[in-house]
């Protein structure tokens, strides 16, 4: 049995005193019921235990009984409250010493961080030993692929009816689907874009069925034209149900076959067949979903309905640059969102009335502004600012111009309005991942990192298979010393079909850097410093990161003098924070708080998380100069 204290690393930061204090009461409260279940305390994790029983019904009693403890603690008042989560598995172990190895240790630790805080979860294994000895319930969990196992495995809840109403029930939870991109089978293969497309535009209105957890493209996609089996697929975005089909574009007219198949039983739910002029294809979509919400037996609620039939139409060739467009942003490099960003203003002067298309110039006008070297930043940020306006006005009910509005204020300095942003958003579109990734660093910025962690987590649900997202999640449990954690992150990460582009090397190399420098192995955070600017093809970025790894070997006038050259040099996207952080690194705070003043009035509060969360930067928060930082972007 692992038991861990949830928001432990954050609360240490904020009152060591009281959170260690808390702490202490805890264990007082814990070791007794270990004693009195015959739990042998393996050893103590600093803010949790290690405990082994010679039965698998006592130690989930004994967890259920530590809960139930806590939670009367709780509800005393008068007392910090009390929440940690508790993870038991059942298997053969190894005694070294005093302590103990082996799988079933490991699977125990992977299982905790599941639980709720309050909760307790167990392996398959011991759901076998207890189901029919405790009077709670217990409850499956969806599989779970835990590190250094390749197959799912089986994970329960324990009901307990102090979690009953914090966590949603199996059948309430939202159905799993994916929309895997439609085939292009028409004769010219230049409409390969349109079959994307309206891959894309399906995944959209098919995530406004708030009962639905609809799979985003950045995942989906890796399955064009894959020879994978549906069960297959299915296992691995996590999914009930997989709709697919072909698109035929023939001059004005179009053809889209589509069928909705069940994962389990892989047979067909629903199948058409639809023959229209491409005028139509805005009614197609919505007939799909209608289509879908029924063969899926979901209500199809009277707001989803209107939202249907009344999302404003747009002039087909207006719809068809924005596809072209929108299918160039994905990529996110500076190429890509300058051809953009060109098809979003063409498909404008096309059809001004294309909310869509000024929201989607809203977001290559923010990020260009934070990519490019030579960007004019407030021209770039007032040209966002008019197209997210114009967007909304158009589209009230449109949740990505809702999130790029969310966006534009918190570079303003407005958090509290771009957090109701972000939630009114996610509201119209609960499956849009790129609006919690972005919510989720938010809230790090603002010091709030147990709710990142569940917006990283939701982001994951909507798009399991997204590399920068799950770089993000992962970041950001090496900082909370949550490194087991982060460790099967980073192996996902590793795992996707990513492996030569540029970017998704450095951020491989890069967070591989931060873990072994949390776990305290410098010779191997040096090493992966090394490839990273290996991999680097900016050779600026390069130049820092020499800086950081001499910095770390001690060769600090060698990293000074790097760090003089590119002061000299024009600004150049996050350099300047970069820089800074190099600066800290040295212990040179006052040069540190001089590039940080720039980072506020140039780069605003965006990346300003890794100064708020990383535990690097403790000498920095500690400072009185960063609290005057903070008052300026209203996160003090």
């Amino acid at each position: 049995m692992f038991t861990d204290t949830v928001g432990y690393t954050a609360a240490t930061q904020t009152d060591e005193a009281h959170t260690l204090e808390s702490l202490r009461q805890q264990e007082d409260l814990v070791r007794p019921l270990l004693a009195f279940h015959h739990g042998r305390e393996i050893k103590s994790t600093g803010d949790g235990f290690l405990v082994e029983f010679d039965s698998a019904l006592k130690a989930t009693q004994c967890a259920v009984d530590i809960q139930r403890r806590i939670y009367e603690r709780n509800a005393e008042g008068g007392l910090s409250p009390i929440r940690i989560r508790i993870g038991i598995h059942l298997g053969d172990v190894v005694q070294r010493g005093t302590d103990i190895l082996g799988d079933a240790v490991n699977i125990a630790a992977r299982i905790e961080p599941i639980a709720e805080p309050g909760g307790v979860c167990v392996s398959g294994a011991v759901r076998e030993q207890v189901w029919n000895k405790i009077s709670d319930k217990l409850e499956k969990l969806p599989p779970t692929v835990l590190k250094g196992l390749q197959a799912p495995v089986d994970i329960y809840r324990v009901i307990l009816p102090w979690t009953v109403r914090e966590t949603p029930s199996a059948s309430s939870r939202p159905t799993g689907l994916a929309v895997l991109p439609f085939a292009n089978i028409s004769p010219d293969p230049k409409d390969e874009y349109f079959a994307e497309g309206l891959t894309e535009e399906l995944i959209t209105v098919l995530s406004h069925l708030r009962e639905l957890r609809v799979i985003a493209r950045t995942s989906v996609m890796q399955y064009k034209a894959t020879s994978k089996a549906v069960s297959q697929i299915g296992a691995e975005l996590g999914v009930s149900s997989i709709l697919e089909g072909s698109v035929r574009k023939a001059g004005n007219r179009l053809r889209i076959t589509t069928q909705l198949i069940d994962v389990g039983s892989q047979g067909h739910v629903w199948a058409s067949t639809y023959d229209r002029e491409l005028d139509d294809v805005f009614a197609v979509q919505a007939d799909i979903a209608k289509q879908v919400a029924e063969a899926l037996k979901i209500e199809l609620r009277a707001a989803a309905g209107t939202r249907l039939e009344s999302k404003p139409r747009v002039r087909l060739d207006s719809y068809l640059a924005y596809l072209k467009g929108r299918n160039l942003w994905h990529s996110h490099t500076p190429d890509s969102l300058e051809a953009a960003k060109e098809q979003f203003e063409l498909a404008i002067s096309l059809d001004e009335r294309n909310a869509a298309a000024h929201s989607g110039l809203a977001d290559a006008f923010f990020f260009q502004g934070r990519m490019r070297p030579d960007a004019f930043r407030d021209e770039w940020d007032e040209m966002g600012r008019r197209s997210v306006a114009r967007a909304i006005e158009l589209d009230p009910n449109l949740a990505e111009a809702h999130a790029s509005h969310a966006l534009v204020l918190w570079d303003a300095f407005d958090p509290t309005a771009a957090e109701k942003e972000f939630k009114l958003a996610l509201s119209l579109n609960p499956s849009y991942s790129e609006g919690h990734h972005w919510y989720a660093e938010l809230l790090e910025g603002e010091g709030r990192p147990d709710e990142a962690l569940e917006e990283f987590a939701l982001a994951e649900a909507a798009d399991p298979l997204w590399p920068n997202n799950l770089s993000c999640w992962a970041l950001l449990l090496v900082w909370l010393g949550k490194l087991d954690e982060a460790l099967v992150k980073i192996r996902k990460y590793e795992s996707l079909k990513y492996g030569e582009l540029e970017s998704f090397r450095e951020g491989y190399h890069s967070l591989l850097a931060s873990y072994y420098r949390a776990r305290s192995d410098l010779e191997a955070c040096i090493k992966e410093l090394h490839r990273l600017e290996e991999v680097q093809s900016e050779p600026r970025w390069k130049h820092i990161t020499r800086a950081v790894y001499c910095a770390l070997s001690g060769e600090k006038e060698e990293a000074r003098s790097i760090l003089r050259l590119e002061e000299t040099l024009p600004e150049f996207g996050l350099m300047t924070s970069a820089i800074a952080q190099v600066y800290a690194e040295l212990g040179d705070l006052d040069e540190c708080f001089r590039l940080l003043q720039r980072v506020v009035e140039s780069e605003h509060v965006f990346a300003f998380h890794i100064w708020r969360m990383d535990p690097r930067f403790e000498p920095v928060r500690h400072d009185p100069r960063f609290q005057v930082l903070l008052k300026k972007m209203n996160l003090a």
